[in-house]
């Protein structure tokens, strides 16, 4: 969950008139969320770092990245962020604050040289498709857990890549075959055929081989 405060909603959100300072904003909020501290901020590489952020801005990179100063510039001149251009011994860089009570002070705390930022980035903080817990996914697909089924859960997420757990429990539940040792012959089968780290395949393509080929005999059960 991501907490908006309301005035988000009572005053800039029917104000604002152009979708990517509203992505850009909506993108703060998110953004701020996920740190730490009583002061928090962005910078402009965190903003341009984030690739799925940049893919809803434009086609391509050169365009993504102009629409993202674009949004940046009227969420400054609109008010909502604060920018301020700050300079360590490494390199110089746009940070972007809240304009709210808090934001200012530490923006004037660090015009006044009281405070500096521990970093100019935060590379740990990126929008990612979230992944279910492998324990959830089961017992939403498959069926209950048993202790011996959970350390079996355990192994195969240790062994294969997640991606490669969901499709073959999709799979499962597509053949209606709602057991763990059909999904772990999935699983094998294209540890075999692919290698871990191999690029995935087409699901389609996959989903006619189960059904059709070597797993055949699974389906009939």
């Amino acid at each position: 969950m991501t907490r908006i405060p309301n005035p988000f909603f009572t005053d800039l959100l029917p104000e604002i008139d152009h979708l990517g300072e509203l992505k850009v904003t909506l993108y703060a909020f998110w953004f701020l969320e996920h740190l730490e501290g009583t002061i928090r901020y962005l910078s402009y590489e965190d903003f341009a770092g984030d690739r799925r952020l940049l893919e809803g801005l434009g086609e391509d990179d050169e365009r993504a990245r102009e629409a993202l100063r674009e949004a940046l510039e009227r969420a400054v001149q609109r008010g909502t962020f604060l920018q301020v251009r700050y300079k360590d011994r490494e390199r110089e860089t746009t940070l972007y604050f809240l304009n709210t009570p808090r934001g200012r002070a530490a923006v004037e705390a660090l015009q006044r040289g009281e405070w500096q930022p521990e970093h100019l980035s935060h590379p740990e903080v990126a929008l990612d498709l979230e992944r279910p817990n492998i324990f959830r996914l089961y017992e939403q697909n498959i069926g209950p857990l048993t202790p011996m089924l959970a350390e079996a859960l355990r192994d195969a997420e240790r062994t294969y890549p997640m991606a490669w757990i969901e499709e073959a429990i999709r799979i499962a539940v597509e053949n209606n075959v709602r057991r763990w040792r059909y999904v772990e012959a999935i699983l094998r089968a294209r540890m075999e055929r692919e290698g871990y780290g191999a690029n995935r395949r087409d699901a389609e393509t996959n989903r006619r081989k189960y059904i059709e080929g070597e797993y055949g005999q699974y389906v009939q059960h």
